[in-house]
């Protein structure tokens, strides 16, 4: 095995976990606020109002690390 290789205990197909982490979902960007189980992802919809999801919620709309083009 590659001594250079990174591992991660981490599903890459979950949104992380690190808070302040920013992340894209449905166009608009959210960032993950609070701390280990009582963490969300804020943002808005589709109208400026500020949203929270739950990490399931996140990933369940979709979402990527970067800004769909």
């Amino acid at each position: 095995m590659n001594a250079d290789a990174v591992t991660s205990t981490e599903d890459p197909s979950s949104p992380p976990t690190v808070p302040s982490t920013v992340v894209w979902c449905c166009g608009r960007p959210y960032v993950l606020e609070g701390r280990a189980g009582r963490a969300r992802w804020m943002g808005t919809d589709f109208r400026g109002r500020p949203e929270s999801l739950t990490s399931a919620e996140l990933q369940r709309r979709g979402w990527s690390h970067r800004r769909a083009s």
